[in-house]
């Protein structure tokens, strides 16, 4: 058996797996490298060693200093997991709308966490890399890790990752499959493969829908840690120096339920517990590899177990909570029917989704909709100039008041007023595939109208009388007949 003196030692040197299962009827072999095996559980703990290293002999790094960095959550803890065993201590700014499961582990690595809101414009002095550049400034003794921008990052894939891949595949690979995140992994991993493969090997970028690396429209995805998300009022769009776009030969792009559902059926079928971004990397790598023969050799980067992710890819509730599930729900264990779902007992297909722009003033809004009959309050959104994806549910940031707007105006509140200083909450969500009883719940008894979610966007507004009881026996939708399906 393998001994080490330190948890350090045991990164690196990950095992390669064959999917046996997931590649049936595909001719070319799909190996993928689980990087769940470093010691942090992720391929960040290889950048986050080259970086602190680095620091160290460039002198930034002082004896008892303070590592900090704006993580999702993998990067954090590696730093975590080195920096305490290293004696330093470790802050980090993680958004909110990382997994809760990444904060509990940081916190159980000794890093000092400082959440920060996942919603804001690159520019706002509350986006976690300003927040976490602040607190680099103002800690004695700060080193600022930005794995983003440091060349460590990559180094760190093209002196490990890359000869690792190579050695294992016996330079058999043809083709590499990973996610882009911060663009450390694709770009050590891939430089590495076309030297020494005299750019024989083609290195597949997998990339979530919307994101912008692939040409999507920046709208919010559900995969964590890779992808490039822009903010509608982020002024420039500033990519990482740790990417080298040339290296990547060509992208998939991969939707959230396709990435969210790959990833439990690597578990369910191959007994790999891999985190959502794996997801996206194997089933990238499944449609390469049936375009291939078996000549050709695919490997796709795991980036992170599963583990992190129990609360939501692993959580049936949660992924029919935001419509990424809508089968019926299973039987007890006693036989007893699963309870309906709202795509079962759905009457029509709903009203199509009516929104207004939250850049707008509040006599541009009520007058854009003043014309639509029987709908007291319009979803309000972030403003996006080319919205292809369709409208995310973290992108209605609140609601008009139709009847109220109007009634204001006349009575002499300045038409001009900016919308933003006269929102309602935002109306209640419903999941495709959520049990009736908790999205009548969510829908309360007042009347609000819903938004009804498929694949976590808004695609259509529904009322609680379309789900209640007495129509039930009217119901006639097909799945089909939902907008966005």
């Amino acid at each position: 058996m393998t001994v080490y003196e330190s948890v350090t030692a045991a990164i690196g040197d990950t095992p390669l797996f064959r999917l046996r299962h997931l590649e049936a009827g595909i001719s070319a072999p799909v190996y993928v490298k689980a990087e769940m095996f470093n010691i942090g559980a992720s391929v960040k703990d290889r950048a986050a060693l080259s970086m602190v290293r680095q620091a160290e002999r460039d002198g930034l790094l002082p004896p008892g200093g303070t590592i900090v960095e704006g993580t999702s959550g993998n990067t954090g803890i590696g730093l975590a997991i080195i920096g305490r065993q290293r004696g330093y201590r470790v802050v980090v700014g993680v958004p909110d709308t990382s997994a809760q499961e990444k904060f509990d582990i940081l916190r159980a690595y000794g890093a000092e966490l400082v959440t920060t809101d996942g919603s804001v414009a690159a520019e706002d002095p509350a986006h976690v890399f300003n927040v976490v550049r602040r607190l680099a400034e103002e800690i004695p003794g700060a080193w600022l890790a930005d794995q983003y921008n440091n060349p460590a990052n990559p180094d760190a894939h093209r002196n490990t990752t890359g000869p690792e891949i190579w050695r294992q595949t016996k330079g058999r690979i043809t083709h590499l499959v990973a996610g882009v995140g911060t663009g450390g992994t694709i770009t050590g991993v891939g430089e590495f493969l076309h030297k020494v493969s005299d750019s024989a090997v083609t290195v597949v970028g997998a990339d979530p829908e919307s994101s912008v690396y692939s040409g999507g429209d920046g709208s919010p995805y559900y995969v964590e840690s890779i992808g490039h998300y822009l903010h509608p009022e982020t002024a420039e769009d500033i990519w990482p120096e740790a990417l080298h776009g040339e290296v990547i030969d060509r992208y998939e792009r991969v939707s959230d339920r396709e990435s969210l559902l790959t990833a439990r059926w690597l578990a369910r079928n191959e007994g790999l517990l891999a985190g959502t971004s794996s997801g996206t990397a194997v089933a990238a790598a499944l449609r390469v590899a049936r375009e291939l023969g078996p000549g050709d050799l695919v490997v796709a980067v795991l980036p992170d177990s599963g583990r992190s992710y129990l609360s939501k890819t692993y959580n049936d509730d949660w992924l029919r909570r935001w419509g990424f599930l809508d089968e019926p729900l299973p039987p007890s264990v006693y036989g007893i029917p699963g309870e309906d779902t709202v795509l079962s007992v759905l009457v029509g297909k709903g009203r199509d989704i009516v929104t207004v722009d939250v850049s707008s003033t509040l006599g541009e809004a009520a007058a854009s909709v003043a014309h639509i009959d029987g709908l007291p309050e319009i979803p309000v959104i972030l403003p996006r100039p080319e919205r292809v994806a369709g409208i995310s549910a973290s992108e209605v940031v609140g609601s008009l008041d139709v009847a109220w707007a109007l009634a204001a105006i006349a009575d002499g509140l300045d038409p001009a007023a900016p919308l933003r200083d006269h929102l309602r909450p935002p109306l209640p969500t419903v999941g495709i595939g959520e049990p009736v009883s908790s999205a009548l719940d969510r829908l309360g008894s007042d009347g609000r109208t819903g938004v009804l979610l498929v694949d976590g966007r808004a695609t259509a507004l529904i009322e609680r009388v379309q789900l209640e009881g007495p129509h039930r026996a009217e119901a006639q939708t097909r799945s089909s007949e939902i907008p966005g399906r």
